[in-house]
């Protein structure tokens, strides 16, 4: 893979957050890998996407925006990820990465009947999960960051639904060969989720459970670069 993995930006996370411990796509970057290069294009201010073929892969960060508002460059990016599924581009969609994805192909992404998901919580395989590329050496239910107020009400047609809770149903998906998208936040460590908890929990009445480490939740990251790695050597090969 000579070519980095691009990590688009949709947003970034608190201010004091990030000037002590870094954004979404330094976690991100961090994740895929030490030996996995990759390049971060804020699409949010205004980045150009490449063409999709001249990339081995994407992720797409969490940002405090919502989908919902199809914001012009948003839009964009949706146009742009139609085109790079088609084309077989590896896609890693997160938090509104995973709602934009959906988007895209047409499935509804609006605000969750029961607020805000906010904290580690357990999320469980579907049967569908066991030939995943991305999901079938996790254990059946495991423990995962999250925030979020949106989701996805409605997966695409032809989705594969991968994974959900009782909160929520849509937590991760993926779409043709190898786009994922996923509610949850795998490059979230436990301090990110605690400031997330400490400022969010308050505000909407939340009594939260015990923020938990997320290993496998957060071996998604480099299990996407493997895959990224797979596929770009057998195109190139």
């Amino acid at each position: 893979m000579s070519t980095p993995i691009a990590i688009l930006a949709t947003g970034h996370t608190f201010d004091a957050l990030r000037a002590r411990h870094g954004d979404f796509h330094d976690w991100i970057a961090a994740g895929l890998g030490p030996d996995v290069a990759s390049v971060t294009l804020d699409v949010r201010a205004g980045a150009s996407l490449p063409e999709p073929r001249s990339l081995p892969g994407v992720v797409i960060t969490g940002s405090h925006d919502m989908v919902s508002d199809r914001a012009p460059w948003s839009e964009a990016l949706a146009a742009w990820l139609r085109k790079a599924v088609a084309g077989g581009l590896p896609v890693l969609g997160i938090c509104y990465g995973h709602q934009l994805l959906a988007h895209a192909f047409g499935g509804q992404v609006a605000d969750h009947p029961d607020g805000l998901e906010l904290g580690t919580h357990a999320v469980h395989l579907s049967a569908a999960a066991a030939d995943d590329p991305l999901f079938s050496a996790l254990p059946p239910s495991f423990d995962a960051h999250l925030v979020h107020r949106q989701s996805v009400r409605t997966l695409p047609a032809g989705a594969q639904l991968l994974a959900g809770n009782a909160h929520e149903p849509h937590q991760a998906f993926r779409l043709g060969r190898c786009a994922w998208g996923v509610q949850f936040h795998p490059e979230f460590g436990e301090t990110a989720m605690q400031a997330y908890v400490d400022a969010l929990a308050p505000a909407h009445g939340i009594i939260p459970g015990p923020v938990r480490a997320t290993p496998q939740a957060a071996a998604l990251l480099r299990r996407f670069a493997q895959v990224v790695r797979r596929l770009d050597g057998g195109a190139s090969g």
